[in-house]
């Protein structure tokens, strides 16, 4: 019997949520295209995203196991899980076990009524390049960053391969380079209106490959309404707010942030005056003694999953008090949402440089090295509170109108 399908894309996505979801979006897009997508990935993570997909009859999950290894928690399948960023390394080191899997998966869709047009694989990932290539079949490469940061990374990596630099932090070799260099082309979750003078510099690091912005992934995707019974009552609580009065404040499932530095941003967003709903990663911290009262009626803490284009696309939310990871950037200038930026890891420094000096659509949080008892507080609750009443006010408003021109121009 011939198959339905004229087309069969693979993706094997990075086990991350930032780098899972836009895939997922991409898969459902793709599906609508009467594409059969077929999902490659571990047990751990494939309860999330069956349910995610499940209204998708043309998307498959292929499960293969994740490998248990000495230093790595067990159970541990997606970066979200990692106790601290120390384990991120070796978490990533360890996929490359899953390169067998991974071969044996392709070997049987060749030899199947549709075999794989092509596979689409995370640019950590690096090492599905050698078995596509293997058996014939094109890679192209998915980066969860933007463009301007990959452009400037591999800049770095191509003219100062070996350059010295004075950091807290080992310097590390990250092998996908190469990888990314030599796959068929890539696939960025971005758009032309957004980094349009960046994407020629990018592409001048392929091997004659060009690269897609399919950006902004997750509007693909229409927006299904919150089901879990705490955000149900927060989107009741939003639409009884005035319009732009309210601060959406997340810092994403990557940064550990300590209990200290949580207590200041509590202190800064209740001194700010304004409501807020913060979504807290950790979950065991608890807000410090007597701020459940003085919050009650105009701050929203939630830790559990949270659909957040959904908040962001509220009449109520002024302003995003954001780490600046892409996924929260696109969602934040494709909604209107000017940013207060507090950029923690990864590329996520050059990210609010895009937002607050290239596009005039927010503006940086001051941060003030002070010695606590005990920790460091890397931003203390007057410079929280002060960003937050910059960003809620008149320059608020002026960064609103930057951040949504580039996404109504195109």
């Amino acid at each position: 019997m011939a198959s339905p399908f004229t087309n069969h894309v693979v993706i094997f996505p990075f086990m991350a949520q930032g780098h899972i979801l836009p895939l997922l979006d991409l898969s459902k897009a793709l599906s609508r295209q009467h594409i059969k997508v077929s999902i490659i990935t571990t047990p751990g993570n494939a309860k999330s995203i069956l349910n995610y997909i499940s209204s998708y009859p043309h998307v498959y999950l292929i499960e293969i196991p994740f490998p248990t290894i000495d230093g790595l928690p067990k159970g541990c399948e997606n970066t979200s899980q990692l106790p601290s960023m120390e384990f991120h390394l070796p978490f990533v080191n360890v996929t490359k076990q899953l390169r067998k899997p991974f071969q044996n998966i392709l070997e049987t869709m060749l030899e199947s009524q549709t075999p794989p047009l092509c596979v689409i694989s995370d640019f950590f990932l690096g090492w599905t390049l050698a078995v596509c290539r293997e058996l014939g079949v094109p890679r192209l490469v998915f980066h969860g960053m933007g463009v301007l940061s990959m452009a400037i990374i591999k800049s770095v990596w191509v003219h100062q391969p070996h350059l010295k630099v004075k950091s807290v932090f080992e310097p590390l070799n990250l092998p996908g380079g190469e990888a990314d260099a030599n796959s068929w082309g890539v696939v960025v979750n971005s758009f032309e209106e957004l980094e349009r003078s960046h994407i020629p510099c990018f592409e001048s690091f392929y091997n004659g490959a060009k690269a897609w912005c399919f950006g902004p992934l997750y509007l693909h995707e229409k927006m299904e309404d919150l089901d879990k019974s705490s955000s149900s009552m927060l989107m009741q609580w939003l639409v009884e707010q005035t319009p732009d009065s309210v601060i959406y404040v997340s810092f994403g499932t990557q940064a550990d942030i300590s209990d200290t530095q949580l207590n200041e941003v509590a202190f800064g967003l209740n001194d700010s005056g304004f409501p807020f709903v913060w979504v807290v990663r950790s979950k065991a911290w608890t807000l410090p003694v007597g701020m459940e009262e003085k919050i009650k009626g105009k701050g929203f803490i939630i830790k559990e999953w949270v659909d957040q284009p959904k908040i962001l696309s509220q009449r109520a939310i002024g302003g995003f008090l954001s780490h600046c990871g892409w996924n929260s950037v696109l969602e934040s200038v494709s909604t209107g949402v000017p940013i207060l930026a507090w950029p923690m890891i990864a590329e996520q420094s050059l990210n609010a440089k895009l937002i607050v000096d290239g596009l005039g659509a927010g503006v940086s949080v001051k941060r003030e090295k002070k010695c606590g008892s005990s920790e460091l507080v890397i931003v203390s609750r007057e410079a929280i509170c002060e960003g937050v009443r910059e960003l809620m006010g008149r320059k608020g408003k002026e960064c609103k109108g930057e951040s949504t021109s580039p996404w109504t121009s195109g």
